[in-house]
């Protein structure tokens, strides 16, 4: 599924996406575009966003007592979409037509951008590659969603998504065998800039592996509060 949840008191990880202390990193997941996913045949919902929308998740990874909060904008058909966590620290960037991640750490004024080894993976939209079964309909955050069940390799999970592929809420095995659930707290139907996408003004580019500037104590040192 989308969601891989993880374990370990503070730090969290979903399809490739781990966050400690709510600073996320991206690994991989769907390599398809909203275009292709269009012309996939068989039963499943949409499976990204059809208009811009921001959606505040809270997120909660197995044996983790506490959810954790994340915002994240969608541009019209899941081509870029921006994960925020509740304590601003960073944030991460995904283009799908670009293939490439960008991560954003505030306190250091620091980005890095890179084209994951194995294809882009996004844990906010689901994949065409898993089997989804109807199973119903439920209301998450004032919006109708249909319930679906997802079964990959590694177990089930169930989903509920609007018509229009938004994820309102997610709940079980991931693809990478962990569990865990999302549920959204807040859909915010509306354009969205596409500066939002851009590393802010005056932050410095890092090479990923090449030393941090002095001032700087790396990514981990931001996941301590």
């Amino acid at each position: 599924m989308t969601m891989a949840l993880f374990g370990g008191k503070g730090k969290w990880r979903m399809i490739g996406f781990s966050c400690r202390k709510a600073l996320c990193s991206v690994g991989l997941l769907a390599t398809v575009s909203g275009s292709a996913f269009a012309q996939q045949s068989g039963q499943h919902p949409r499976l990204a966003p059809a208009r811009d929308v921001t959606v505040t998740y809270s997120v909660q990874p197995q044996n983790v007592s506490t959810p954790e909060q994340v915002t994240v904008a969608f541009t019209a058909e899941g081509n870029k979409l921006r994960i925020d966590p509740a304590n601003h620290a960073g944030a991460t960037i995904l283009d799908r037509p670009a293939q490439q991640v960008t991560l954003i750490i505030n306190r250091q004024k620091v980005y890095t951008s890179f084209s994951p080894q194995h294809g882009l993976r996004n844990p906010f939209m689901l994949d065409i590659a898993m089997q989804f079964t109807p199973v119903g309909k439920d209301t998450v955050a004032g919006l109708a969603c249909n319930k679906w069940t997802i079964s990959t390799s590694h177990g089930q999970a169930v989903a509920c998504v609007t018509d229009d592929g938004v994820i309102l809420s997610e709940a079980g095995v991931d693809a990478d065998g962990l569990q865990g659930k999302l549920t959204a707290l807040n859909v915010n139907y509306g354009p969205v800039s596409p500066d939002i996408f851009q590393p802010p003004a005056g932050f410095q580019k890092i090479v990923p592996h090449a030393p941090i500037p002095h001032n700087a104590n790396g990514p981990k040192s931001l996941m301590q509060q």
